[in-house]
């Protein structure tokens, strides 16, 4: 299942993690394509790509190295239909990319990890929240700018008329200005994002599970203002808002990843349960 990569992939800063690439079968029989970096422990991050990401976008690369520096070991893979993972992309999938992130985890405990963070940027932030209300074992959960109102946002993709057009035709074609066709949307998936209920997935989160939301207040994709409606309705929850930061951090990569590295190491100098 695992492979060791070539030095010429890994990077250079951080020599000491040795990074494996695995392969994950979710539950439909597509396969997963992550990268392990463990750091002679056992105890292991995951972190959560977003929309069109995938496990090699620079924010998720830099939370890695970020973690491994401190000697935590993380997982970062590819969700279904995006970069190296199988499967056809979809709009939505919220749920579905809940149940992939739990083919990992479950996988990673059958090998012997123990999962100790799991870490969302953007839709991969309602990933993590999503996925905390559903399964409830994994205790520190890290939530990146992810959007608390999912009705919101859709029309600055899709356009004005987009229910009409996709009740007229039953899908959307989301293009760039060249014309390129980028993804398409279908109406279940569009009606998979809209039925998608956060108010109530963070209701059910359990009080036993530390949740800590990053959101930066300059963000020009999602509002800082659903930062506060998650820290507002998740009972065990710590909000960090870095003043002038945008949806990818852009200028503030370094203050990110230390609010991450800082959230995730405290909750294991508060561990005393055995692993």
């Amino acid at each position: 299942m695992a492979e060791p990569l070539s030095s010429s992939s890994q990077d250079s800063s951080v020599p000491s993690a040795q990074e494996e690439r695995v392969v994950v079968t979710n539950k439909h029989g597509e396969k997963l394509i992550g990268l392990l970096q463990h750091m002679g422990s056992n105890k292991i991050v995951v972190i959560c790509h977003g929309f069109t990401a995938s496990k090699n976008d620079s924010i998720i690369v830099d939370l890695a190295n970020a973690l491994t520096k401190k000697g935590v070991g993380i997982f970062r893979f590819d969700f279904s239909g995006n970069g190296e993972s199988e499967g056809e992309f979809q709009y939505g999938n919220y749920r579905k990319e809940a149940d992939d992130l739990h083919s990992v985890i479950s996988h990673l405990n059958q090998e012997k990890y123990d999962v100790k963070a799991i870490v969302g940027h953007s839709k991969g932030g309602d990933v993590v929240v999503l996925y905390a209300s559903i399964y409830d074992d994994v205790r520190t959960v890290v939530n990146l700018s992810g959007r608390f109102h999912l009705e919101k946002g859709i029309e600055e993709r899709l356009g004005k008329e987009f229910m009409n057009i996709i009740d007229k035709e039953g899908y959307i074609d989301v293009k760039t200005n060249s014309g390129k066709v980028l993804y398409k949307v279908t109406k279940e998936s569009l009606m998979e994002r809209l039925t998608t209920d956060m108010h109530k997935a963070c209701l059910s989160i359990s009080k036993e599970c530390r949740f800590f939301t990053v959101h930066g207040s300059a963000d020009e994709i999602i509002p800082v203002e659903d930062a506060y409606e998650f820290a507002k309705h998740i009972p065990n929850h710590k909000l960090h808002v870095i003043e002038g930061a945008n949806h990818c951090y852009t200028a503030h990569r370094k203050e990110l990843s230390d609010a991450v590295v800082d959230f995730i190491t405290s909750s294991e100098d508060g561990d005393n349960s055995s692993a």
